[in-house]
């Protein structure tokens, strides 16, 4: 049997084989270890943004209420064992090796990808743990992808807006199809989708289906205050209405989130029997962590975490990491950053993978910077940073500074910064992964 290292080296050279959509080859591994989804019950959580977000609502929401329940993510941000969560645990080393030397063994040799090997490791590990419910999140796009082997109690799709088009298509309908793929006959939709083709083809699908479609807006909606609380107002009318909510995550689209994984909460109570009383409901939303989207810390020149006050601390520094990487995503951060947050200058440490939308996403978010600081995150889609400042419009090009290493990058910004200023990192998961670990440390030891 493999050690942990051992592992999650084996694990990291599949990287190397490029992604590949498809069913086959889980389908195929799963007849040879006797299907373990079958034995478990999912809610699937597919969309362009706030996968994450609405899963690990869900889970505290569930968790806090008396069930087990399982939770699979990607990408991770630091150690791969952040994908696999049992309630507020993930999975030890020693276990990770022991189901990653099982599959290894099971395949005989035969190629799977990355995700494809994750998604199996997770299948297995909570089917062995008996867990009452399993959050499971699309991976990329959803008809093809590998955790598309299940049938749910509930399906979600939280939004469609373009990424990934080498995979999934140059038009939201292409987009939104392969995202659509998920929904499973007769199995209820809960979805934020706007009023677009995107809307068009997720409601089309659920009709073909007769898959019953609840549509934040119409179907359940949020009513939103002055001071950010909030009300739900639920898919069964008064028995699932809850006001006087607020959430821990900031950003407007936070609270959408939100009242996902509540209308999600409705359809399990109503259908599976799963209950969460509006009390606990109201106590839980305001702790739901979700590291490195608009995360906001302040640090001292310790790099010891302090409380961030409203008057100024020269020897305080302001941080805000968002994994902010398409379009959509970046539309939030630039809203959260306008609306949400106050500061004398934005100082932006930014990365992209090469295959992203870069010219849309820095067209938002360099008019709200007084600083832009390019970086490289590791891997090999990543952009260099004298790429993206090419690819940066003409009149923002003073304000930029190229540090092709994110240790330099991050120095760059810490010396440029104030006590007055704010620290922002975004464009890509890979780089906040790297500056979180570098100010925080490791979010799980």
């Amino acid at each position: 049997m493999m050690n942990y290292q051992e592992a999650w080296t084996f694990l990291d050279n599949l990287q190397f084989f490029k992604i590949k959509l498809g069913l086959d080859s889980m389908n195929g591994f799963l007849d040879s270890v006797g299907h373990p989804q079958r034995n478990l019950k999912f809610v699937h959580v597919a969309g362009t943004n706030g996968k994450g977000s609405v899963s690990v609502t869900l889970l505290s929401l569930l968790v806090r209420a008396g069930y087990r329940v399982g939770l699979y993510t990607s990408p991770h941000l630091s150690s791969v064992r952040e994908r696999f969560r049992l309630n507020d645990s993930f999975i030890s080393e020693e276990k990770f090796a022991e189901l990653a030397s099982r599959i290894v063994e099971v395949l005989a040799g035969r190629q799977i990808t990355y995700f494809e090997f994750t998604t199996a490791l997770a299948l297995l590990w909570f089917a062995e743990q008996q867990v009452d419910l399993v959050i499971l999140e699309v991976g990329l796009g959803g008809r093809l992808d590998a955790t598309n082997v299940i049938t749910p109690e509930v399906s979600v799709i939280t939004n469609v807006s373009m990424d990934h088009e080498a995979y999934l298509g140059n038009t939201l309908k292409e987009v939104a199809f392969e995202k659509a793929g998920i929904i499973k006959p007769r199995v209820p939709v809960v979805s934020a989708v706007t009023n677009d083709d995107s809307l068009l083809v997720v409601a089309e699908k659920c009709r073909e289906l007769n898959s019953p479609f609840y549509l934040l807006g119409r179907d359940f909606k949020v009513e939103v205050s002055a001071d950010r609380s909030w009300s739900y107002r639920g898919i069964f009318g008064q028995d699932r209405n809850i006001d006087h909510l607020s959430c821990l995550l900031p950003g407007r689209h936070q609270i959408d989130n939100s009242a996902l994984a509540l209308a999600v909460l409705d359809l399990l109570a109503n259908n599976n029997g799963f209950k969460v009383s509006p009390e606990l409901v109201r106590e839980v939303l305001p702790t739901v962590k979700w590291p490195g989207r608009l995360e906001y810390f302040c640090l001292d020149q310790a790099g010891a975490v302090v409380f961030c006050l409203e008057s100024e601390d020269e020897d305080v520094r302001h941080y805000l990491l968002d994994g902010a990487h398409n379009p959509g995503g970046v539309k939030s951060l630039a809203l959260a950053l306008a609306e949400e947050f106050e500061f004398d200058r934005l100082i932006m440490v930014w990365g992209s993978m090469t295959d992203k939308d870069i010219l849309s996403s820095l067209a938002m978010v360099a008019p709200l910077c007084d600083q832009i600081i390019f970086t490289r995150p590791e891997g090999e889609r990543a952009a260099d940073a004298d790429i993206l400042y090419k690819i940066l419009p003409a009149e923002f090009k003073s304000k930029a500074l190229l540090e092709n290493s994110v240790v330099a990058a991050l120095a760059k910004a810490q010396a440029l910064a104030s006590g007055r200023d704010l620290i922002c990192v975004a464009g890509s998961l890979y780089l906040i992964g790297a500056v979180r670990k570098l100010l925080l440390g490791e979010i799980i030891k």
